[in-house]
């Protein structure tokens, strides 16, 4: 029976993906000893010589560290994928690709963020308001000043002009305000991060060290997005009225969106409930094949599909299949597979973003959070009674190949199937599955718990497992 920590330990060593790839020492995975050497946060990066946290990825002492091991310290291909992932981070994290254009031009979001006070329109968004959407905010984006005032209550977290400064501070994440001369809103844009980010709450509820790739499953992106005073122009491009529009959005609720909506027109499913899906982990990608619930493409055709279509960024997109007027009325009656811009902002990106989000590390399970003598048993099960190991394979837990099954395979409903060109449900990694239980499990969440998941495999595919065993199967989920 494998050890879940050698699992651990293995996955870890593989710290980054380099274009080009090298070997990298014992050495590497350690991150150097030179002076200055350390730890960064979880999600963040380490300083030179250091090792980065949770969620993070390998910064340029580590990288540096790698090379030395590797005796390409002057190869110009590592070199090449090194600053690809710097890139890569700084695009992920603070890159809005022109969506300012919609978000603040068109929906005049900023208006209802900075309120009537302060030039906009309404009460305006406060901090706390912010917060409890699930905007996150950066701490190690704070000025001293800024962290002193929060901490002694100084700092006011209901007056929407805080919520100015902390835009002005870069330190909204996902989000940058561009400001007039004044200190109002000029605009707003969103980024990657906004919705493939969070944070570690280690300064208080929703203030802390960036993780990126974590899914905020906070975050209340219809809510949002119903800020505005006029959604007549996504109205418009869905064919429906502004009242319809309000009633989709305020159906996604926290940790959701519906991508396809702006495809196919399909609010709500069948049985009432929203057709958004749970905002999926960004981590743990590398070697994977397909990374979406339903496939559609690899990371950098999902970047770019968002970039353009979700985000509304500046960019050239194109994908054919979306001219299918059956499948895609929306898409079809607008031309989205066929996107033409003059100055293209997003397609430059593509290659460091797609390096970036593949370095991204799973977060190992913290120590303490599952019965390690459970989870022995339950790595046992897994690739045994319970069968997991079929289509979840080590080392990646999901197949190298095509990873995709039919909702008759998962013993589940097809509708979020068909709503992508190949009507199947691509097999999910389980590694980081600890950190992203918030909203349930599957795409839409349709299972609240890992044991309800448990049951759902054991009646479909008629395992026979006892409780106890059930249970152990969980702990080593919890592990991964």
């Amino acid at each position: 029976m494998r050890s879940i920590f050698l699992k651990r330990s293995v996955t870890q060593l593989v710290t980054m993906v380099a274009v080009g790839g090298a070997a990298v020492g014992a050495g590497c995975s350690q991150g150097g000893t030179g002076a200055g050497s350390g730890t960064s946060g979880a999600g963040g990066t380490a300083s030179a010589g250091g090792t980065s946290g949770a969620g993070g990825t390998a910064s340029s002492g580590m990288m540096a560290a790698c090379r030395r091991d590797a005796g390409t310290e002057t190869d110009p291909t590592v070199a090449a994928g090194e600053a690809a992932i710097l890139e890569g981070q700084q695009t992920f994290r603070y890159d809005t690709f022109g969506d300012e254009a919609f978000w603040g031009d068109t929906l005049k979001l900023h208006e209802a963020i900075e309120g009537s006070a302060h030039g906009g329109v309404g009460a305006g968004v406060s901090p706390k308001t912010a917060l409890s959407v699930g905007l996150k905010v950066d701490s190690q984006a704070l000025p001293a000043s800024v962290v002193a005032g929060v901490k002694a209550g100084t700092v006011d977290l209901n007056d929407p002009a805080t919520t100015l400064a902390l835009l002005k501070l870069n330190a909204v994440v996902g989000v940058t305000g561009t400001m007039n001369t004044d200190g109002s809103l000029k605009t707003i844009g969103i980024q990657c991060a906004f919705c493939h980010s969070t944070v570690d709450d280690s300064f208080a509820p929703g203030i802390g060290k960036r993780l990126d790739g974590w899914p905020n499953r906070d975050l209340n992106v219809g809510a949002i997005v119903g800020l505005s005073a006029d959604l007549t122009p996504v109205a418009t491009f869905l064919g429906v009225d502004e009242a319809t529009v309000r009633a989709v959005l305020a159906g996604w609720g926290p940790g959701r969106y519906d991508a396809e909506v702006f495809l196919d027109g399909k609010g709500f499913r069948p049985d009432g409930k929203t057709g958004a899906t749970l905002i999926p982990a960004a981590f743990g990608l590398a070697g994977i094949n397909l990374h979406t619930y339903t496939g559609w493409g690899s990371v950098p055709y999902w970047n770019a599909f968002v970039a353009i279509l979700e985000m509304h960024g500046q960019g050239n997109f194109t994908d054919s299949r979306l001219d299918n007027a059956v499948q895609f009325p929306v898409a079809a009656k607008n031309k989205s597979g066929h996107m033409r811009v003059a100055n293209d902002l997003v397609s430059s990106k593509l290659p460091g973003l797609q390096a970036y989000q593949l370095s991204i590390l799973a977060p190992p399970a913290p120590a303490g959070s599952f019965d390690a003598a459970a989870a022995k048993r339950g790595d046992g099960l897994f690739n045994g009674a319970a069968k997991c190991s079929g289509c979840h394979t080590d080392p990646l837990m999901t197949e190298s190949g095509w990873n995709m099954h039919t909702p008759t395979e998962m013993g589940i409903d097809d509708f979020q199937a068909s709503r992508s060109p190949d009507g199947q449900y691509r097999t999910t990694p389980l590694r980081g599955l600890w950190s992203h239980q918030k909203g349930g499990f599957y795409h839409d969440g349709q299972f609240a718990t890992l044991m309800d998941v448990m049951n759902h495999y054991d009646t479909t595919f008629g395992l026979g497992l006892t409780t106890a065993q059930k249970q152990d199967v969980i702990e080593y989920l919890k592990s991964l």
